[in-house]
């Protein structure tokens, strides 16, 4: 007795998918239509001038539309990439005038062994401490003062 060969079972049978065409018709196709209508119409009574025309009009409209769909694509591409660009642009300028206009610790430095007056109080500087972008006062008395609240210096 032979065994029966599993891919003869049809389980095992693979379904061929059928593949039709593209879901929208385009220029070429519309063309190849109209070619086709012009080689089998009859000769005894052949398509109208108007109506030739008019194939002709929504050929050359259909043409249009697709030139115009792609060339918004491209622009659309192109503004995004600029955008990009831009916005990437703007973030080092304010980064940079950031930096430009931060006090800077060698200007504050002039300010050692002065006496400084913030909110009523005051005392000598001792040194002076950046943390991030604040410039901070360290004085006599081990205290510490944010550099912008002070409103007086003197001797």
């Amino acid at each position: 007795m032979t065994a029966i060969d599993p891919s003869l079972l049809l389980s095992q049978r693979q379904v061929q998918q059928r593949e039709t065409g593209k879901s929208s018709l385009g220029k070429d196709d519309f063309l190849k239509i109209l070619i086709a209508q012009l080689q089998h119409q009859d000769p005894l009574n052949p398509m109208e001038d108007r109506e030739f025309i008019s194939q002709m009009a929504n050929f050359s409209s259909l043409e249009q539309m697709v030139n115009m769909s792609n060339m918004m694509s491209k622009f659309i591409e192109t503004q995004t990439g600029t955008s990009e660009k831009l916005t990437g642009t703007l973030d080092a300028l304010q980064k940079l005038i950031q930096q430009q206009s931060a006090p800077s610790l060698a200007q504050y430095s002039e300010w050692i062994g002065k006496t400084v007056t913030w909110d009523e109080q005051s005392g000598v500087v001792k040194a002076v401490v950046q943390k991030e972008t604040d410039i901070w006062l360290e004085l006599d008395q081990g205290k510490m003062v944010l550099a912008s609240r002070v409103t007086r210096v003197s001797q």
